[in-house]
């Protein structure tokens, strides 16, 4: 079983495969042949069992976010069973799709590398043809045309179509961004960002003047937008600015709380200014870091 009406027939090519190939295929197949028995209605797991493409999808966001988080510490020894945990996302989804024949694992497979294959004509050229010669930036552009005709030949004509609504608001205000951009909607320099953030922050004082919650958060969140916008302009991926940002809050935070230990009084017993000094000196003798003005 594949996709209902999907056509695979740019991926008939020849794969040569060398041992750890075979390996990987080994280990693939027998993935699959446990998330089958997990599931199996009379023999398997009953929480495999009773789970949905719902109930499963909370999971699949958890796992990616693992192994974004082992890349960001560079725990490479862990990054491996971060990644099966992710694999098994899309066996457990592929599983759950072949007992409704929706479609199964070797759709899935065939869908992604005709999707390859279809977008990198420098790499993969049809019959008879030569591949043409890209740059990465190039490279790029011809992508993004490749996904717009794509999503107009899915009835998406609008440039923003496609981008997941339950994406984390971060991320899809930047999709957002990048996607408007692309059809000259966009701002001139990150010093026309600064000026609109200045504009912004006007009006969300002036929402709080009105002690109205609703324009408060509409305020806010025009405020959040342009700094997405800003961080865009300058060529600094926002959410790894604040996940930056968290860790070094968490370092510090931990920080102080050791300080008020080792002077053997509660943290919440101390006066805020007490806890700002505590702050004021974890930041005087931390290292450091290159290029970090935050000391």
């Amino acid at each position: 079983m594949t996709a209902p009406n999907q056509q695979h027939s740019a991926t008939s090519r020849t794969v040569e495969q060398t041992g750890p190939d075979q390996q990987a295929a080994q280990g693939l197949l027998e993935l699959i042949s446990i998330m089958r028995q997990l599931r199996d209605p009379d023999s398997g797991c009953p929480w495999d069992i009773e789970q949905t493409f719902a109930s499963v999808a909370p999971y699949t966001i958890e796992e990616a976010y693992e192994v974004a988080d082992t890349i960001e510490r560079q725990d490479w020894q862990a990054l491996p069973a971060e990644l099966g945990d992710l694999l098994l996302q899309v066996v457990f989804h592929a599983q759950m799709a072949a007992e409704q024949q929706l479609f199964d694992l070797a759709g899935v497979c065939q869908a992604i590398n005709a999707k390859l294959i279809r977008r990198h004509p420098h790499v993969f050229p049809q019959a008879d043809t030569t591949a043409p010669s890209f740059t990465a930036a190039q490279q790029t552009q011809n992508w993004e045309q490749l996904k717009q005709q794509e999503r107009e030949a899915a009835g998406q004509p609008s440039v923003l179509d496609d981008i997941p609504r339950n994406m984390p608001e971060l991320t899809r205000a930047l999709k957002l961004q990048k996607r408007a951009a692309r059809v000259g909607f966009d701002w001139p320099h990150a010093d026309a960002v600064l000026d609109k953030l200045t504009e912004e922050l006007a009006e969300l004082e002036q929402a709080r003047n009105e002690e109205s919650n609703a324009r408060i958060e509409d305020e806010l969140g025009d405020v959040l937008f342009v700094l997405v916008n800003l961080a865009r302009k300058l060529d600094i991926d926002a959410a790894a600015a604040l996940r930056h940002a968290n860790a070094k809050f968490e370092r510090r935070f931990r920080a102080i709380e050791q300080l008020a230990e080792q002077q053997q009084t509660p943290l919440s017993q101390l006066q805020l200014q007490q806890m700002e000094a505590l702050w004021q000196q974890i930041k005087q003798t931390e290292p450091k870091a290159e290029g970090d003005p935050d000391q």
